[in-house]
């Protein structure tokens, strides 16, 4: 059976307040075409659809295009979709009961009574049965319940006992879509700006491979860089874009696996998805940047890091003048640094929640009101706690 393996679409993303509309319909558009020329026998797409949890009402209109466009497909593609930490299950779950006729298949909920379990996909091919368990998201509390005090108390042990209460039998050809953040002991994968804010401070919302070892491959969203972590079949696909200059050295693509009978290795191969615009970095003096701009990359999004000694009359205006999508500007010299030097003798440290409200003021243009302070007071309470518990 052949497999495309993406995730995080991210749909509705900013970049720096540049609306990434139109390089997502690029993007989206050539997982189509690749599938069309392909011909893969299931689609995953492992969470992370939207970026916010209430998305635009464009970004709806984008992600039904693109599965219009998977299903119109023929023969028909089995389309497997889980829910990420960014999405909202309510808003992602609409019309599922539709889209399986559609043979597309929505997983937003982990099991919340005795008699839920996750929810499993069986397609055959010409080997036989191949189960495809949909674990969307999950945080220990949204699970306790289901098991006796003390069973769960972190996310490693939540997912392991949700795993452990399906029963699997591994002598059968088992796949697992999951969207958490996973290690392998003390080996951690590779992580980028756009992602670590949601990955807590001290690994507290790890979860350990050991519980997933036994699959015959796991499908992961969460982490932007394609890798394996821990084996070779326990694998991130990454983002099908660049969504923040930490990725610039990312080779974005589809992940295509072949699993053939039961114990014979997996074929893994990285299909190219190339944006017109990329993600970059450049430093240098301004005529050095400026001598830099071509046809091809003068569209891109970039970060630009001045390194002249001289005062520059209004080096931005020059640089927009050939740079169409600059994301930042920055001044680093002899007298940047030396005041930079200053500064660190004076540093102060902020307490979590006035650091996250200059972060929110900075990202939203808002301040955040009294209950979304509220909010994020029991989160940093409650990380503390766990903390001071380890």
């Amino acid at each position: 059976m052949k497999i495309f393996h993406i995730s995080d679409l991210h749909i509705g993303k900013h970049l720096h307040f540049y609306n990434m509309r139109n390089n997502q319909i690029e993007i989206l558009s050539q997982i189509v075409d690749r599938a069309k020329a392909l011909r893969p026998d299931v689609i995953i797409i492992a969470g992370d659809i939207y970026d916010k949890s209430v998305p635009s009402a464009e970004s709806y209109t984008i992600f039904d295009w693109f599965l219009n466009n998977l299903s119109n497909i023929e023969p028909s593609i089995a389309v497997l979709i889980i829910a990420g930490n960014h999405d909202s299950a309510e808003r992602l779950d609409y019309a599922s009961g539709f889209l399986e006729k559609h043979n597309i298949y929505i997983s937003v909920q982990h099991p919340r009574n005795e008699d839920e379990y996750l929810k499993k996909i069986v397609l055959r091919d010409d080997y036989g049965e191949l189960n495809f368990y949909m674990l969307p998201f999950t945080k220990p509390g949204h699970v306790r319940g289901l098991f006796e005090d003390g069973v769960v108390t972190s996310y490693d042990s939540a997912i392991r006992a949700l795993i452990e209460r399906e029963k699997i039998d591994y002598s059968k050809r088992n796949v697992l879509i999951s969207h958490q953040f996973y290690i392998a002991g003390d080996k951690t994968p590779e992580t980028c700006d756009s992602e670590q804010i949601y990955i807590s401070v001290g690994g507290i919302d790890s979860v350990d491979i050991g519980c997933i070892k036994d699959f015959d491959y796991v499908a992961l969203g969460h982490l932007h860089g394609s890798q394996s972590i821990g084996k070779s079949h326990i694998r991130y696909s990454g983002s099908p874009l660049k969504y923040s200059i930490s990725e610039q050295r990312h080779v974005k693509s589809i992940t295509m696996v072949t699993i053939k009978e039961k114990d014979s290795d997996l074929i893994i191969e990285k299909i190219p998805l190339i944006s017109s615009q990329d993600v970059r970095s450049d430093k240098g003096l301004l005529s050095e940047i400026i001598s830099r701009v071509t046809d091809k990359n003068k569209h891109d999004y970039i970060s630009i890091t001045l390194t002249d000694e001289d005062e520059i009359y209004r080096p931005k205006d020059q640089l927009e003048e050939h740079y169409d999508h600059i994301l930042e500007l920055r001044i680093e010299n002899s007298r940047t640094k030396a005041q930079l030097e200053d500064s660190e003798h004076e540093t102060t440290v902020l307490d979590p929640l006035e650091a996250f409200r200059l972060f929110y003021q900075d990202m939203q243009g808002t301040p955040m009101s009294m209950e979304e302070e509220k909010i994020m007071m029991d989160v940093i309470n409650t990380l503390q706690l766990h903390m001071a518990a380890e």
